[in-house]
């Protein structure tokens, strides 16, 4: 990995607990008995992602690989709502996918403007005010709040660009994006001098423009991991179309041909989709070709061999750059828009342990439990969804709860009540 260059981190998200609801009692002079008025706790903070245009690395989380988000606040008395955690914003670069850890599955490509809720907040608990009956005037017990969700997870950054430049190292990338577009990458005659993707605008004329990137110079086995190139062909993967630059002049004494071939199985080892991917080969370094040199022309044939158009530039002195980059832009007219990840991470769903491990209390015909488990599990129910009810009766069944209540002498139209979850209990 480059010093200067972070494009693949994993840190670890939490989102805020929800605060716990508030036991408390109306005082006030001249009213008798003014009940219950605790208040519900706030829920917790979201942890957000949101896609910032001033990064362009993942530098920033370099050293801080921890982000969490702030509690809710608990209730008060008077009914007073404790506040919601703030939301947790982290801000990453447009174009970074996030992938469950564990199992590598995408969750979401910040390839948009929208904002993503990668773990929410757990819900605040119920205050005392909930829980007073004709029967039951004086609770003196309230709920507590839910905990956030928790996350481990990979940032891998894919840029957003149209075209890759792909070849060797030191064959001319740099500087036929330096002369082709608005940008200014760092440029020298000498191994490896791109660190980092660079990204230019090219205009070709009003109304037709596309992005570029210059990705680091792709050595002979770089998708298992040598060099440079490893680190960042993952950067290629968005891209409709690749250039591949060839030093034709065969300046740093390699053969043209053997280049072209090189990089081209490299690319396939990294993705058999990415060798499918078109290609426009550019004969680059023209004016330092010696007058009896056939490269050009071998070249050229294993070029048209493979399925490639073939350009002949110099982008030191702009010679065909101008063509070349038109010739892109109308092959992109005709290629499928820039390819963003679908979601394939599916979160598992909580399951219920042993009733052993729950707290049951009795209060008349209140049953309160709670537990562990089951926090996790409520977290994970959408109760206006039919299936996850469904799921969440089944679940409490395998524990084992609905017998140890029934053994405990629970009766029809007795409330059950967990955490911020409540219903009559029938057989």
């Amino acid at each position: 990995m480059a010093a200067g260059f972070v494009d693949k981190v994993s840190i670890t998200v939490q989102a805020g607990r929800g605060g716990h609801g508030a036991v408390a009692f109306h005082r006030e002079k001249y009213v008798a008995a003014g009940g219950p008025d605790g208040g519900d706790g706030g829920h917790g903070g979201n942890i957000v992602l949101k896609v910032d245009e001033h990064m362009s690395t993942l530098m920033d989380f370099r050293y801080k690989r921890k982000y969490t988000a702030p509690n809710g606040e608990d209730g008060r008395g008077a009914r007073c709502k404790g506040k919601n955690g703030a939301d947790c914003i982290i801000k990453v670069p447009r174009g970074t996918v996030i992938r469950d850890k564990e199992t590598g599955a995408v969750i979401h490509d910040m390839a948009e403007d929208d904002e993503f809720i990668l773990c929410k907040g757990g819900r605040g608990g119920w205050g005392n005010q909930h829980f007073a009956t004709p029967t039951r005037q004086v609770p003196n017990f309230a709920k507590a709040g839910l905990p956030g969700e928790a996350h481990e997870v990979i940032l891998e950054l894919k840029l957003l660009a149209d075209v890759g430049l792909v070849g060797f190292p030191n064959v001319g990338k740099s500087t036929l994006l330096t002369v082709t577009s608005n940008a200014h990458p760092k440029v020298a005659n000498y191994h490896f001098t791109t660190l980092f993707p660079n990204l230019g605008v090219i205009y070709v004329e009003d109304g037709v423009s596309f992005v570029m990137a210059d990705i680091p110079g792709i050595i002979e086995g770089a998708a298992e991991g040598a060099g440079l190139g490893h680190d960042f062909l993952r950067h290629i993967d968005r891209c409709r179309l690749m250039i591949h630059i060839v030093d034709v002049a065969g300046s740093e004494d390699r053969d043209p041909v053997e280049d072209f071939h090189k990089i081209n199985e490299e690319l396939r080892q990294y993705s058999d989709d990415l060798a499918q991917r078109p290609m426009i080969v550019a004969a680059n370094k023209t004016d330092l070709l010696p007058p009896d040199s056939d490269n050009l022309e071998r070249l050229r044939a294993a070029a048209e061999e493979a399925g490639c158009r073939f350009f002949v530039i110099s982008a030191a002195t702009t010679q065909g750059t101008r063509d070349l980059m038109k010739a892109a832009a109308g092959m992109l007219a005709n290629l499928p828009p820039v390819r963003v990840y679908e979601p394939e991470y599916v979160k598992p769903l909580a399951e219920a342990g042993d009733s052993e491990e729950l707290k049951i209390e009795q209060m008349d015909d209140l049953w309160i439990i709670s537990g562990a488990w089951l926090e996790r599990l409520l977290g994970d129910i959408n109760f206006d969804d039919y299936e996850s009810r469904n799921y969440f009766d089944r679940q409490l069944r395998a524990s084992g709860l609905f017998d140890k209540l029934e053994a405990m002498g629970i009766q029809d139209g007795d409330t059950v009540s967990m955490y911020d979850l409540e219903f009559t209990y029938e057989r």
